[in-house]
């Protein structure tokens, strides 16, 4: 099975090259988080198709970058093509592109809520299908999923995905602290300790040290 890169140096490092080609991610983090230049990232190394369910797909291009600018990271090394999908069905549009995946690309499906309120036994078929697609492409999806907007399928998202990215933000007095857990990576291990991250206008490592 290919490993594939994903964009940021420090992850790739700890995963032995990157993901698993064929893997079904999923990212949850908070709505007011910086998550986004994390799925910025993964955009990057390879051509990608970017699913906005949300957003317009001019406010995702404005914010897209186009060269490496966090501590390490790779440049881009393919085309991103961003849509916007069918407010009424989403569903339909994310499975037909992802059957156009290209070899080796990345589909992005920013944000997961619209597509996780339909019934339940769509949803799953949706899951099924889109695996398969990325599969058969050697490729990988990239699900944006926001905690607190955990609808009755979220569970189906997690249990479905191979690798789960769980960015925790944490708001002191005197500092934003963001941290990477990846509790689950299958055809991988798993990180044993948080990954602490800069999210400023790039994503890099943060080396501070906690004060207890």
């Amino acid at each position: 099975m290919e490993t594939l890169p994903t964009g940021i140096s420090v992850l790739d490092r700890e995963f032995g090259g990157g993901l698993p080609s064929g893997s079904v991610v999923v990212l949850k983090a908070d709505p007011a988080s910086q998550s986004e230049l994390i799925v910025d990232r993964f955009s990057r190394p390879r051509e990608c198709r970017y699913l906005t369910t949300v957003r317009s797909s001019d406010a995702v291009e404005a914010n897209l970058t186009l060269d490496g600018d966090g501590e390490g990271d790779e440049g881009t090394d393919g085309e991103t093509v961003v849509e916007e999908t069918d407010r009424g069905a989403p569903i339909d549009d994310v499975l037909a592109a992802a059957a156009e995946l290209p070899e080796r690309a990345t589909l992005v499906v920013d944000s997961v809520e619209p597509l996780e309120s339909a019934d339940r036994s769509r949803y799953g078929s949706f899951l099924t299908d889109l695996r398969r697609h990325v599969a058969d492409a050697g490729g990988i999806a990239v699900i944006h999923a926001f905690k607190g907007e955990n609808g009755r399928n979220r569970v189906v998202t997690e249990q479905t995905a191979d690798v789960v990215f769980d960015l925790r933000t944490t708001v002191t007095g005197t500092e934003i602290v963001n941290r990477l857990i990846v509790p689950k990576f299958r055809g991988g291990a798993a990180l044993e300790e948080p990954l602490k991250l800069k999210l400023t206008d790039a994503v890099s490592v943060d080396t501070s040290r906690d004060i207890a």
